[in-house]
Parts: C-alpha cells; structure tokens; sequence
C-alpha cells in the first residue's frame, strides 16, 4: 500500500483545494472511527480526499471528490500500513449533488455507497448528523481529522486532528465571493495558525459529536484560515432521500434547488 499512498499524497484532484491540517497534532489511534481515507481515479490522475462513514452503507465527502473509481478504507490510523482494524470496501456509486458547481464550489457534497456493508465495531462506526436547520454558531469549537498535511512542506501517513473555532459569516463573505451563508461554514480563526489546506479534501467538521460541515476550499497559496466547509444540515432532505431510496443501480435522485444556486 505504501507506494500507492505516496503517490496520492502528491496528484490532488483539480479543486481540491482544501485539506491539509496544519496547527494540528496526531490523533489518538482510533478515536474518530467514523473517518474514511479514499482513493480516487479520475481522468486526470489517481488523488485522495477524506470522508466520514454517515451509515453502514454510506459514506459521505466533497462533490468534488468525485472520481470514476474510489476505493475507501475504513478503521485507519497509519494509511501506510495494512492494520488489522481496517476494512477496505469498493465504491459502488458515486451520488455527487446535481447541482454541484465546480467553479463557485457551492453544493460540494457527495454521498458514496458502499458495495458492501461494513462491519460495525469500535474501530469503524458512523458518525452522527445535525438536525435540519441546525448550524454551530460563531465561536463553537469545532474538531477536524485527516491524512492531509501537517505543514506546506511536508504530509502525514497518521490521522491529524486538529480544533478549529467557527467564525461570523462576514468574515469569509469578504474573502470569498461565491461564499453562502445558507449552505456554507465558515470555520477556522486568522490569528491562529491552525487550518485546513491542500491534501484532505471531505474531511467532516464535528461540534459536540454530530458531523456539521465538510472540508470544501480555502486559501490555496499559504493556508491561511477562516476555510469554507459544506453546511450538512442543509442537505439533510437530499441526504435522506438517498440514502433511504438509492439502492438500485440505475436510480436516480434530483433534489430541489440550492437557494445560492
């Protein structure tokens, strides 16, 4: 597995521009068993990007994460070595949002369904989701993990984790002009060195054990915070609908219009 994960740590996927966790530490192995590390292949090459186990049978991340084939491996703490707590399962579909834009990033959110079940234990569970219109306020510490990396310069094989603050919508409304406040996060203070960068794109935002956001983009020079992240509770009709009704391969599900479409 080794070379394979070198080699992901340096091709990301056009976008994907937003992950790194820099200010961060090493994570206690296993103590966020609701992450997924995946593989993807794309025409443009292979990449990684984080996710989170939402159920079972689904695993959620970045729309644009999206990639012809993705592999996902659960119960991971060191991706470089095959550990007796992982589960490696294939992605049977991809469910990236219709409506996902790949220039403004807006609805970046994409269910993965699993060709198989995983095995539920204490190293692989899922993770808990908000309530429909709930969203963490200004101030809320809020925690981040992933396999991205650590510094500018330099990636980690061990699960990162790292406390960001979510901040006013203002603050990133004026650094990024496509910013939502209806479907996005703003998350992480300036005057701190602690961010999300290049590397990890999906990873989820957790406040008080429920998955509220999802790494979407940033600052893609310096790494800098606040970050944008994907506001879950906005999708959770979607979410619902999917997951509750997408079990034919050929099924397809169109959700209603994103209010910053």
């Amino acid at each position: 597995m080794q070379p394979l994960v070198l080699l992901l740590a340096f091709i990301l996927l056009p976008g994907a521009e937003a992950g790194e966790i820099i200010g961060g530490q090493e994570a206690r192995p296993h103590s966020h068993p609701y992450m997924a590390f995946l593989q993807v292949e794309s025409p443009q090459g292979l990449s990684s990007c984080g996710g989170f186990l939402v159920r079972e049978d689904f695993v959620m991340t970045a729309g644009h994460c999206w990639g012809s084939t993705i592999n996902v491996t659960l119960g991971a703490h060191n991706i470089e070595k095959q550990e007796r707590t992982q589960q490696q399962i294939t992605v049977l579909r991809a469910i990236r949002h219709p409506r996902y834009n790949n220039k403004t990033a807006l609805n970046d959110i994409m269910l993965l369904q699993l060709r198989n079940r995983i095995r539920r234990n204490q190293f692989v569970r899922p993770v808990a989701l908000p309530n429909a219109g709930e969203k963490p306020r200004p101030g809320a510490l809020c925690t981040v993990a992933g396999w991205g990396w650590i510094s500018l310069h330099g990636w980690s094989d061990k699960l990162q984790e790292v406390q960001l603050r979510v901040q006013s919508d203002r603050k990133c409304t004026r650094r990024f002009p496509s910013y939502c406040s209806r479907t996005q996060i703003c998350v992480g203070d300036p005057r701190q060195k602690k961010a999300v960068f290049k590397g990890d794109s999906g990873d989820p935002l957790v406040c008080n054990n429920v998955a509220q956001g999802i790494v979407s983009y940033g600052d893609k020079e310096n790494g800098t915070a606040p970050d944008v992240f994907t506001r879950i509770a906005s999708y959770l009709s979607w979410i619902k609908r999917i997951m509750r009704r997408f079990k034919q391969q050929n099924q397809t599900e169109t959700p209603p219009s994103s209010p910053c479409d």
